[in-house]
């Protein structure tokens, strides 16, 4: 039997620290629980949930008290990582436990999973520090033989869209360590509250739909749509092949107001 590790990738919830708040007129609490309710009650097992970012809307503890108490409640292993709209330092202290945390590098058969931090401080574009660099180099070098995942929350590939505005600035040095390393099979985005699927060199590169709304395909200017919220299905195999499928609520997305303020 050729063995597989399941992952369920879940981004952008946006969770805000009054559950009775709305972000765009969209209780994002209820689409964040509808999420995880659909990807188990029609997928699970699960070895690991991905959360890619932008965890929480004003962030505060209660968000992530709120995500903590969500996700333990799963009893599956969870790794978090923090988007422009996270604040790290309460979401390190919070999502610290053994079950629920943020921790960098995780194993799984012969394969590793590398998360990585691409805040800028202060700002919505992303940016990956020379440490962030040097972390990632130093996974790759020291384990040639272990086929590797990458996840981060900004993309790094163009959108077309008003996202790239906010994409990762030194992509390209990103993409210099992409490519000196074989072994890495694909990258995994949040951020852009759309789905990508596509390819840089042997390399798939992926983003996901957000647990909240999604932003219209290449539009120009800010933009939303009843696009129903979605998950990602990632499955990482021994001999190194990987496959993904992006699945989403039935339906669509309820109670969007766009007020011209962004988000």
């Amino acid at each position: 039997m050729t063995t597989c590790t399941s992952i369920l990738q879940i981004s952008d919830p946006h969770i805000l620290p009054d559950p009775n708040d709305r972000l765009l007129g969209i209780d994002t609490a209820h689409y964040f629980h509808a999420v995880l309710e659909h990807a188990f009650a029609h997928y699970q097992p699960f070895d690991l949930i991905l959360a890619t970012g932008d965890l929480a809307q004003d962030p505060h503890p209660a968000n992530y008290q709120h995500i903590l108490s969500s996700l333990e409640a799963l009893n599956t292993p969870c790794i978090c990582l923090p988007g422009n709209h996270d604040d790290f330092i309460i979401m390190q202290q919070i999502l610290n436990t053994p079950l629920v945390n943020c921790r960098k590098q995780t194993f799984f058969n012969n394969w590793q999973l590398i998360c990585l931090d691409s805040r800028k401080p202060g700002v919505p574009e992303g940016r990956l520090s020379t440490q962030e660099l040097l972390f990632l180099e130093d996974c790759l070098s020291s384990q040639p033989d272990h086929s590797a995942l990458i996840a981060v929350h900004h993309h790094f590939l163009k959108t077309n869209g008003f996202m790239d505005t906010m994409m990762i600035e030194n992509s390209q040095d990103f993409l210099a360590i992409i490519n000196k390393y074989p072994q890495i099979k694909a990258i995994t985005t949040g951020h852009i509250h759309q789905v990508m699927d596509t390819t840089t060199g042997a390399v798939r590169v992926m983003g996901a739909p957000a647990t909240c709304f999604q932003f219209t395909p290449e539009s120009a200017t800010f933009s939303v749509d009843t696009t129903a919220p979605g998950y990602r299905l990632i499955r990482l195999y021994a001999d190194g092949r990987l496959e993904s499928d992006v699945i989403r609520l039935p339906g669509q997305l309820n109670g969007l107001k766009i007020d011209g303020q962004g988000y």
